[in-house]
C-alpha cells in the first residue's frame, strides 16, 4: 500500500531472509500496521510502534528497526540519534496479518526514559528481572542477601558453588523434580559468577543467539 504520506518501497534491493513477510502485511485504513520488538535472546517485549509499507521495508533490507511517527508524519530509525538502535534478528507476522513482530538485539535501552523497555524493567520477562536483580545486590547489604554476600566475596566462592551445583545436578535422580531444581540453582549460581565479574549476566544468550543465526 503506498500513498502520498506512506512511500513504497525504498528500492529494488533484495529483501534480507527475514520470514518473508512483507508480502503478507495486512495494513489499516491509514496504512499503518503495529510493530512489537521483542528481544531475541531473552523474549522481553521492549517497545511498541507503528510502520508503513516503507517503514517495514528499509527495517527489512537494512535490518535496523524503523518505524512510521504519526505525530511528526516521516520516519524514524531507532536509534539514528540516540545511538539506542534496534537490530533486527528475525521478523514474524501474527495470524491475522496486522501485527509485525521483531526479534532484535537491542544497542542500549529501548525506551527514551533511559529504562531498557518500554514498559519498565519491573515486569520484565522471568531472566532479564533475574539478571537485574543479581546486579543490584552488589549495592544491599550482605548481612540482609545471599547474593550480596557472594559478590562482595572472593571469587573463588562464587565460583566453588558453580562447581558444586553443577556436580548436584549431575547426581540428581533422572526424570525428577530434585533434577529440576537443581538446574535451576546452577543457572542462578552461573548469573551470579558472571554478575561478580561485572560482566551482563544474560551474555551468554547472545552468545547462544549468534549461534542460532549461524554467526
Amino acid at each position: 500500500m503506498s500513498d502520498a504520506r506512506h512511500p513504497g518501497p525504498l528500492s529494488d534491493a533484495p529483501v534480507l531472509a527475514l520470514g518473508g513477510i512483507a508480502e503478507g502485511v495486512r495494513y489499516d485504513a491509514d496504512g499503518l500496521v503495529v510493530c512489537v520488538c521483542q528481544d531475541a535472546a531473552t523474549g522481553e517485549v521492549l517497545m511498541v510502534a507503528w510502520q508503513d509499507e516503507r517503514a517495514l521495508d528499509r527495517t527489512l533490507r537494512s535490518r535496523r528497526a524503523t518505524f512510521w511517527s504519526r505525530s511528526r508524519g516521516e520516519l524514524w530509525e531507532k536509534g539514528a540519534t540516540s545511538g539506542n538502535a534496534l537490530d533486527v534478528e528475525w521478523a514474524r507476522l501474527d495470524c491475522d496479518g496486522d501485527t509485525v513482530l521483531l526479534g532484535v538485539t537491542p544497542v542500549g535501552p529501548a525506551c527514551h526514559t533511559g529504562a531498557r523497555s518500554c514498559f519498565g524493567d519491573d515486569g520484565a520477562a522471568l531472566l532479564p528481572h533475574l539478571a537485574r536483580l543479581l546486579t543490584s545486590r552488589r549495592a544491599a547489604d550482605p548481612q540482609d542477601s545471599y547474593a550480596a554476600r557472594l559478590l562482595h566475596g572472593p571469587r573463588e566462592h562464587t565460583a566453588r558453588k558453580v562447581g558444586e551445583e553443577a556436580l548436584e545436578v549431575v547426581l540428581a535422580e533422572p526424570r525428577s523434580e530434585a533434577l529440576v531444581g537443581e538446574v535451576a540453582d546452577l543457572v542462578f549460581h552461573a548469573l551470579l559468577l558472571l554478575a561478580h565479574d561485572e560482566l551482563d549476566p544474560l551474555a551468554p544468550l547472545r552468545v547462544l543467539q549468534d549461534r542460532r543465526a549461524g554467526r
